[in-house]
Order: structure tokens, then C-alpha cells, then sequence
């Protein structure tokens, strides 16, 4: 049996049926039709504008289905998505987190909105850019910041991470999303690493009746630990901004320092001694010239200076 086509005749009849019930299924029906790209221009036409005329219809109900049902479709106009994105929750959250349509300019403007739902909900979407993710970060909504850490498809920048860390470091939920994320800068990880710190120096002093100096020594020791694990496997570039965050933090201590080649952080060591004493980074400095084979003389320590 040949599908049956939803013609103008019976749009007429439908839109004419003053109950609630039959309005939403018309959207609903309609929004199907639309998905399955058999309309033909003109009848595309046609559902488009009615598409218009039902996101302003005064039954929730309606304006639900027809956001239910347009939410992952890519074609459908720009405004009838955002007008259904400015809606109330139960009609704006679909679209906000699974349309296509709406652009960053779209979702920047919901966000400073400060709808609370909304902010998570544009967090959680398949895809969120640098841009959007600054907006979200800036809101200083909690529950949106750790949604929007925890979402793999997240583009955040290094400055909002380290707000991140500044402003909700010390909760547990961000803390575990901040964690989990495939890749952090090493300068937010540290920050993160010693956050976690001053929590783990705080139970221990209170659940085992610790002298504060020695939870701090054992704290100290941990962190240094932490960090000097964590320094392993960066580059270059990362590394030296790791050392200058711990030297402007006054936490490149002659402890950490002298740990390092004791764990086998040589690169951190020697990285760490040239910071403090205010030489070239080791991987930019020039190597010695050799023009010829290597003889002992050229090896020999140079001679003694005169009393």
C-alpha cells in the first residue's frame, strides 16, 4: 500500500480542528513529512510556514512536539529553531542540545540568558565550540561548567580551564570531570593537583587527628610526586610553562627540585635549574660546533684560573 501524502487539503482540516490534541499531532506529522525529504518545493514551502505559525501557538503541548520533532533536523529554518530554542524548558532544551541549525551567535545569546536548564543543556551537546564554551564558562553555573568538562566534544580554551579550576577547583564534581577529560594542559593540571591537595591536607588533619605540619609535609610530598609524574610525558614547550606557573606560585622549592632526578625527571631538573637560574631553556640551547673528529683536548676542562 502506497504511503499516504499529507496534502494541503488535509493541513486545512487539521488546522482547523480547534482541539489541542489534534494540533499536536498535526506538528508532529508534519515534522515527520519534513524529515523524510519527499516534500516538494512548494509543499516544503507550505510546512515551513506553518512551522511559523505553530511555534506561536499558546498550547505548550503543540510547540513540545513540534521541538520533539524537529530537534535533530538539519534543514529546518533557522529561525523557527530559534524561536523554539527561546521557548520555555520543556519546549527549548531538545533543540538547544541537538540542533544543528542554531549557530554559536544563537547560543551565546541563550546563554547570557541565564537560564540555568538551558546553560546545561547547550553543554551537553554533541559539539560545542571555543566560543560557547568561554559563554558557559563565564556564567559561573556550576552544574553547566561540570557538564560542559565532562563533555568529550567540548572545545575548551586553556584560559577557561584554568577559570574552571579557579572557580569550582575545590568541588568534587568538577574535580572528577576535569579529571576524566582526554587531555589537559599540564599548568591546569597542576593547579588541579594542588586543589586536590589542600582538600586530601584538610580530612587527613581532621579524621586522623594529624598535627597540621605534618599533613602538610605529607601532602607537600604528594603533590610533588603528582606533578613530577605528571611532567613525564610533556614536551618542551609545556614543561617550561609548568616550571615558570610553579615559580611565579613559589613552588619551585629546592624540594621539588632536587626530587626530580630522584624519580627520573631529568628533563624537569634541568629545566628547573636553568629556570631559577635564569638561562636558556636546555632545548633551545645551540649545540657545540664540530667540524672535525672528537679528541680528548677538546674535551679537557679549562685551565685553572690565577689565584
Amino acid at each position: 500500500m502506497p504511503e499516504q501524502k499529507l496534502t494541503a487539503k488535509d493541513v486545512a482540516a487539521l488546522l482547523a480542528d480547534p482541539s489541542a490534541e489534534a494540533r499536536a499531532g498535526t506538528a508532529a506529522r508534519l515534522a515527520s513529512e519534513f524529515q523524510q525529504g519527499t516534500l516538494t518545493e512548494s509543499e516544503r514551502s507550505m510546512v515551513e510556514d506553518i512551522f511559523r505559525i505553530m511555534v506561536k501557538d499558546a498550547e505548550l503541548r503543540v510547540r513540545m512536539a513540534l521541538a520533539q520533532n524537529l530537534k535533530e533536523n538539519p534543514g529546518v529554518p533557522q529561525d523557527v529553531a530559534l524561536s523554539l530554542a527561546r521557548d520555555v524548558e520543556s519546549v527549548s532544551l531538545p533543540i538547544l542540545r541537538f540542533s544543528e541549525v542554531l549557530t554559536d551567535e544563537d547560543l551565546i545569546e541563550i546563554v547570557h540568558g541565564r537560564g540555568a536548564a538551558k546553560q546545561v543543556a547547550i553543554a551537553s551537546r554533541p559539539s560545542v565550540s571555543g566560543a560557547v564554551s568561554s559563554a558557559l564558562v563565564d556564567t559561573g553555573n556550576e552544574d553547566a561548567v561540570t557538564e560542559l568538562v565532562a563533555n568529550d566534544g567540548a572545545e575548551i580554551s586553556d584560559e577557561s580551564l584554568h577559570k574552571v579550576v579557579t572557580d569550582f577547583g575545590d568541588r568534587e564534581p568538577a574535580q572528577d570531570a576535569m579529571i576524566n577529560r582526554p587531555k589537559l594542559p599540564l599548568t591546569v593540571t597542576e593547579r588541579l593537583v594542588t586543589m586536590v591537595s589542600e582538600s586530601m591536607k584538610e580530612e587527613l588533619a581532621k579524621r586522623h587527628e594529624l598535627p597540621e605540619d605534618l599533613a602538610t609535609d605529607l601532602i607537600l610530598q604528594s603533590r610533588e610526586r603528582a606533578v613530577l609524574s605528571l611532567s613525564g610525558g610533556s614536551g618542551d614547550d609545556d614543561l617550561m610553562k609548568l616550571i615558570r606557573q610553579l615559580r611565579e606560585n613559589g613552588l619551585l622549592t629546592p624540594s621539588i627540585v632536587l626530587r626530580s632526578p630522584c624519580m627520573g625527571a631529568f628533563n624537569f631538573f634541568d629545566a628547573s635549574v636553568a629556570d631559577l637560574a635564569r638561562l636558556p631553556p636546555p632545548h633551545s640551547t645551540p649545540p657545540l660546533p664540530c667540524s672535525g673528529p672528537l679528541s680528548l683536548t677538546a674535551l679537557s676542562p679549562p685551565p685553572a684560573l690565577p689565584d
